[in-house]
């Protein structure tokens, strides 16, 4: 049989396109020999395709359909490409009897996730009535008006949200002071970090807790390794290699711990309370530069090993980027009257201050102008890792009468105490990083200086900005956590390969002998058995004629 084709004279499609049969032409065609044309064009237009069983009625069907339906611009253009849309649309269809999937959109899970933060637990009004001039619930939406000035911070919906998660921390949690510190970003999920101070008295009891739970560790410790030195005789000989002294912590409330920081990924899901800062963390994350996962327990792979897992590390990070960049306006902070000097002569320098009540803001002018008009209201860390110095060879009075028993041993050399800058010090005092200064002042704007806000941006922590308008300023960190370096990272290199043992007369192999000295050696091993012989033999003589003498007696 002959395909589709041109429709040849005797068929009743022929003349459609002939002259005779234009609409346009004087003479009208025969009205059944024109429906029985259109029939059979719809009829081969309807005929299924072979390959995908789509025929092409339907689809160009569903494509009109969807072009009215959207109405595109220039849909001549894009002709093509819808009609593989329509095509890719007909093949994910599920050709059974079950029931669609419901979907759910992104919009949809947020909204369930932040739910919670929407909720009034029950007299809850009446509590904000009463505390409404005591709360320690920070204004998140005033702080984000003013840094938004300069492009700085989230999104009012994101801010919102940080704003009703912290009023959720503070409805749980005995919290006297609250603050926004920032966000910090990570591969997989983001931190939003909370600085708080609790009451006196709340943050004591868990510390104390945790004391008992490592004192009573220690003492089954111990018990083990009394049983174990009664089971063992022969132990193989110790190293005589002492460790450097570990360098405690700073108790909480003070120093590199004087806050305590909640985090959580997202505005809704549940806080988390970092664990304290420990020296060795602090130390070890300055030589090391990791981006985070958003997993607090996710492990640190670094060398120098980092003593601790994500959540440690963040901490340590919080640390440092706080001791850089808290600043204020000068004269906003001073140092309390009572204190006088004594501290200052003790080495450490003052670690307290109170708000001035007589400060006088300066101008943003001048607060752009100069860096000598903003103070560091944070103490800075030394490389021990503490913000005050500790001798960690220093001992308490019973341990060194117990140690003049002792023999004493080699003593270290004395350690120079590190005294680093102190409180309120001028930010015109930081050092630059190459040519680069350690901070950037500019305002807001310079075509209305009139209404503009102070604004400086660290150069060496990038994400720290801090604001001034009149007495009200503010810090903020929003960064992946990475102090700037002008070089390229490079992880310090393993220590050096151990030392053999000393060579010495003791451990040296002897060479092997010669022939010749083999054979000296062989004569003169005969010769001294030979007289060993000789001498036995002549005590043998000697015991017979002593006894031959008893008897004649």
């Amino acid at each position: 049989e002959r395909g589709h084709g041109p429709y040849q004279p005797h068929e009743p499609g022929y003349g459609l396109y002939q002259p005779g049969y234009s609409p346009y032409d004087d003479q009208i065609p025969d009205p059944k020999s024109r429906m029985l044309a259109i029939q059979n064009a719809k009829a081969y237009l309807l005929k299924s395709s072979t390959t995908s069983g789509l025929n092409l009625y339907d689809h160009l069907a569903n494509m009109l359909t969807k072009i009215l339906d959207e109405q595109p611009t220039n849909a001549v253009d894009i002709i093509e490409n819808i009609s593989k849309d329509v095509k890719w649309a007909q093949l994910q269809k599920k050709m059974d009897t079950l029931r669609d999937e419901h979907e759910i959109l992104p919009t949809f899970e947020a909204a369930e996730k932040r739910k919670a933060l929407f909720l009034k637990a029950n007299g809850e009004d009446e509590e904000l009535e009463e505390e409404i001039g005591e709360t320690p619930l920070p204004n998140v939406m005033e702080t984000a008006f003013y840094f938004e000035q300069a492009g700085i911070g989230l999104s009012k919906d994101e801010s919102y949200h940080v704003f009703l998660a912290l009023k959720k921390l503070i409805s749980v949690q005995p919290i006297q002071t609250c603050r926004f510190w920032g966000k910090i970003l990570g591969l997989e999920m983001n931190y939003i970090i909370a600085e708080v101070q609790y009451h006196e008295g709340e943050e004591e009891e868990e510390t104390e807790e945790e004391e008992v739970i490592e004192e009573g560790g220690k003492g089954m410790g111990e018990v083990e390794d009394e049983d174990e030195k009664k089971e063992k005789e022969d132990e193989p000989p110790k190293s005589t290699y002492k460790p450097p002294p570990v360098i405690p912590k700073e108790e909480n409330g003070t120093g590199a711990n004087k806050y305590v920081y909640f985090v959580c990924n997202e505005p809704g899901k549940p806080w988390v309370k970092l664990p304290p800062v420990t020296p060795a963390q602090i130390v070890c994350a300055r030589k090391i530069k990791k981006f985070f996962t958003g997993r607090l327990d996710a492990p640190v792979v670094s060398f120098p090993p980092f003593p601790g897992n994500e959540a440690n590390y963040l901490r340590a990070q919080i640390a440092r980027i706080s001791a850089g960049t808290q600043i204020s306006p000068i004269g906003f902070y001073q140092f309390a009257e009572e204190e006088g000097d004594e501290e200052e002569e003790g080495g450490g320098g003052r670690d307290t201050y109170e708000e001035n009540p007589d400060f006088q803001p300066l101008s943003v002018a001048e607060m752009v102008d100069s860096l000598a008009a903003w103070v560091h209201h944070g103490q800075s860390i030394l490389k021990q890792g503490r913000c005050v110095w500790l001798n960690p060879f220093q001992k308490s009075e019973e341990e060194e009468e117990e140690d003049e028993e002792e023999e004493k041993a080699e003593e270290p050399d004395e350690l120079q105490q590190e005294i680093g800058p102190p409180l309120l010090t001028p930010l015109s005092e930081d050092e630059g990083i190459q040519n680069i200064p350690a901070w950037t002042a500019q305002p807001s704007s310079n075509l209305i200086p009139q209404y503009a806000v102070a604004i400086l941006q660290s150069n060496r922590w990038p994400g720290a900005y801090a604001f001034a308008s009149g007495k009200k300023f503010d810090n903020i960190y929003f960064g992946w956590g990475h102090k700037y370096s002008p070089e390229n990272h490079t992880p310090a290199l393993p220590p050096p390969v151990q030392a053999e043992y000393p060579s010495g007369p003791e451990t040296t192999e002897t060479r092997d002998p010669t022939l010749e000295e083999e054979l000296a050696f062989k004569a003169a091993t005969e010769e001294a058995l030979a007289a060993a012989e000789d001498e036995e033999d002549e005590e043998e003589v000697v015991e017979d004629d002593e006894e031959e003498e008893e008897e004649e007696d």
